[in-house]
């Protein structure tokens, strides 16, 4: 039986719409490589600033460098920041400025391809900067494991997880001005997520909270795999995020068809 029979994750459909957006882009390729610069200027400002500042953090059973130790989250951070801004501000142009899906739904395609063929390229942008992201890492020497390579497919996940939510959230704003409304959420979610410094550090109360954010699980996962901390916590931080990307997804698909369908 299929758990979600509106999607069709199968159908090679929806890939016309990640053509469609690579086409665009390659026209457009320096938004693209000024993501490869991102990385590079956080971990050099952690590595020659902060990281002497501060000294060596507990992770897990391990001393490690205050640079190793936000790498993994900074990485964790990207991945959410691209995949929302893709998600909510170019799908919210395509769908509310430029109608841009008005088009696409007179071939072929259906609600449920735009929905999946959006996240594929929210994967697609992603993968690129999580590469950047890793070689950066493992190059200045902030990767603490030769484990630190599971740490791409698990920003890929991260992508996954925030655009298809993203995805959703973007069929409910109505102008510009609701995103200001995202950044007072992404902004806690950015701060309170154990990103910069150890949960043991906050108060108890505040803790659960902070286990509840998708970014902790997140940086959770990729601190592990970067110090080759591996353990049944890490299935739990995977499956937290793809049940919240398939949730994302099929709400997505639901608001799509709601809005786009006469």
């Amino acid at each position: 039986m299929r758990i979600f029979p509106e999607l069709h994750f199968g159908s090679r459909r929806s890939l016309r719409i990640l053509e469609r957006n690579v086409v665009i882009y390659r026209t457009q390729w320096l938004m693209l490589v000024s993501g490869f610069f991102e990385p590079l200027f956080y971990l050099l400002s952690l590595g020659i600033g902060l990281n002497h500042l501060v000294g060596s953090l507990s992770a897990g059973d391990r001393l490690v460098t205050y640079a190793m130790f936000v790498a993994p989250g900074m990485l964790a951070t990207s991945a959410m920041n691209g995949a929302v801004i893709d998600a909510l501000f170019n799908t919210f142009f395509k769908l509310k400025v430029a109608h841009t899906y008005d088009a696409v739904l007179a071939t072929p395609l259906d609600v449920n391809d735009i929905a999946l063929g959006e996240v594929w390229w929210a994967l697609v942008r992603g993968s690129i900067y999580a590469t950047s992201f890793l070689t950066c890492m493992i190059i200045l020497g902030d990767a603490g494991s030769p484990w630190v390579l599971l740490c791409l497919p698990g920003a890929i996940l991260t992508s996954f997880a925030f655009a298809s939510v993203g995805l959703a959230a973007c069929t409910w704003l109505r102008s510009w001005q609701d995103f200001d409304t995202v950044a007072l959420i992404q902004l806690p979610i950015f701060l309170f997520s154990a990103t910069f410094f150890p949960i043991t550090l906050y108060p108890g109360w505040l803790q659960g909270l902070v286990r509840c954010s998708p970014l902790y699980q997140s940086a959770a996962l990729l601190r592990g795999f970067s110090l080759g901390q591996i353990g049944p916590s890490s299935a739990v931080h995977i499956i937290y995020l793809v049940v919240m990307g398939l949730i994302g997804l099929v709400v997505a698909s639901h608001r799509f068809r709601r809005i786009l369908t006469p």
